[in-house]
């Protein structure tokens, strides 16, 4: 074969390597003769697809096999028109296209050559401004397409498009649609369980109709337009949202079970409102830029929360922020299991345990009988996240694995030989070697014998102690 073409340009030339016919006097019936090429098209299916491809160059049979491939992973720089024609479209489920640089009308060919009814999975990605087809989803393809991806397109679906009958998974990542738009396209695919929305910034209202029964997991996540989300799908139970001054509107909020939001003061909005709205979360994911104000006290509790996880990407902006009025929301939390904690301190701004008064705030206790994990990252010396240590040691009855790392989001060589860690300023390594000596002088001894305790301490073969 030469070297210049594609495995597929000479397919269809392979005739020389036939397989060889049985012996003389065997005999196959055609149900095991069946059977074993049922194992050897099912063998071909699950290689690479550079290498299903070689092996249909030497085989009639794998030839065969090749043209009811039923996954394709197409690029750009492959000979997608060898490939395709090589492929009879037949038993095709799975598609993901790869354009990168082509041009439109290519794209067009090759959709229309590609999808047909039977496809399951169509993925389509950086195909930039590319208007994507409705024609593409025929009646035969809506009634068989049950994931769809689009990515860095221009998608306009109207009310004129029919059902998709099947559809259960949705992702748009980039793509140039409207909330109006959108909308149609949600109100005909009644089966959908979880839709993705990412970077898509047409949207201004998003409108989640409450047709949409089988509905459970909405990601909305940097739609920077986007300034109000009302969704009354009955049994949505899994919210994502990331984006300022969003309007969240959900239809039935008791059904709520897990939670993630990311935005500024999002801390004092999930203490203030939450537990009254949604008070049958049982994982809760709140990320914040900057807090204004402390936690507040919670009026209501959390009853079935199970998990929660904290993030203040830069406390350094909120260096009044009070890290252990957080206490307010582990109290409120009987039923809590794991906590992870995320407060950055990259330069040391909050009060130091070892700067003024070294005294430590007691507050009255409280015990937690089911919180077993506890992890903080960025852990520092700041004496009201040291408090906050100390009070968690002392209350959390059932405690069993406590880990406290004093650096976060930093590459680490673990130890091996040809790796070095990520290079650090030597503000934030000095505060890491205080944090640790904090650990040492405040926390340690008071960590019950029953519970481990992990010191995630600077690399001492990457970074000096100095």
């Amino acid at each position: 074969m030469s070297s210049t073409k594609s495995p597929l340009a000479v397919v269809s030339n392979s005739s020389e390597f036939s397989p060889r016919p049985p012996a003389a006097g065997v005999h196959l019936r055609p149900s095991i003769l069946g059977c074993y090429l049922d194992i050897w098209s099912h063998i071909h299916s699950l290689m690479p697809m550079h290498d299903a491809a070689r092996a249909a160059c030497l085989s009639r049979s794998f030839l065969c096999s090749w043209r009811c491939r039923p996954n394709l992973t197409l690029e750009w720089k492959m000979n997608i028109d060898s490939i395709l024609r090589n492929h009879s479209g037949i038993g095709l489920k799975d598609l993901k296209f790869d354009f990168g640089d082509v041009t439109f009308p290519d794209v067009d060919r090759w959709l229309q050559v590609a999808v047909t009814p039977g496809i399951e999975v169509l993925i389509l990605t950086q195909c930039s401004e590319y208007n994507f087809p409705c024609s593409v989803l025929s009646d035969g393809v809506r009634n068989s397409i049950r994931d769809l991806q689009l990515d860095t397109c221009v998608f306009r679906p109207t009310s004129e498009l029919g059902p998709l009958r099947r559809l259960t998974n949705l992702e748009l990542s980039t793509v140039s649609i409207t909330g109006d738009e959108l909308e149609c396209l949600l109100s005909n695919s009644l089966a959908l369980e979880q839709m993705k929305l990412f970077d898509c910034n047409e949207i201004i209202f998003l409108k989640v109709p409450c047709v949409l029964k089988q509905l459970n997991r909405l990601n909305v996540i940097s739609c920077y337009m986007l300034q109000e989300i009302d969704c009354k799908a009955p049994n949505l139970s899994i919210v994502d949202i990331l984006g300022e001054n969003i309007k969240l509107s959900l239809g039935q909020p008791l059904q709520m079970k897990e939670l993630s939001l990311d935005h500024s003061n999002v801390i004092c909005y999930a203490c203030a409102e939450l537990p009254s709205i949604m008070p049958n979360l049982e994982r809760l994911t709140i990320c914040s830029d900057t807090e204004a104000v402390n936690a507040p006290m919670l009026l209501t509790k959390f009853l079935y929360l199970k998990h929660l996880t904290i993030e203040i990407s830069r406390s350094t902006d909120s260096p009044s922020f009070d890290c252990l009025s957080l206490v307010s929301f582990f109290d409120a939390s009987p039923s809590l299991e794991t906590l992870f904690l995320n407060l950055r301190q990259m330069i040391m701004e909050h009060e130091s345990v070892f700067g003024g008064s070294s005294h430590l705030r007691q507050l009255p206790e409280h015990q937690h009988n089911c919180l077993k994990i506890v992890e903080m990252a960025s852990f520092s010396s700041a004496k009201s996240l040291v408090e906050l240590a100390c009070y968690i040691v002392k209350n959390a009855v059932s405690l069993e694995c406590l880990k406290l790392d004093t650096f976060c989001d930093w590459k680490r060589c673990c130890g091996e030989a040809n790796q070095r860690c990520a290079a650090i300023s030597n503000d934030v390594l000095k505060e890491a070697y205080r944090a640790v000596k904090a650990i040492i002088l405040y926390i340690e001894d008071k960590v019950s014998p029953t519970t481990k305790l992990t010191v995630v301490e600077p690399c001492t073969r990457c970074h000096s102690s100095e």
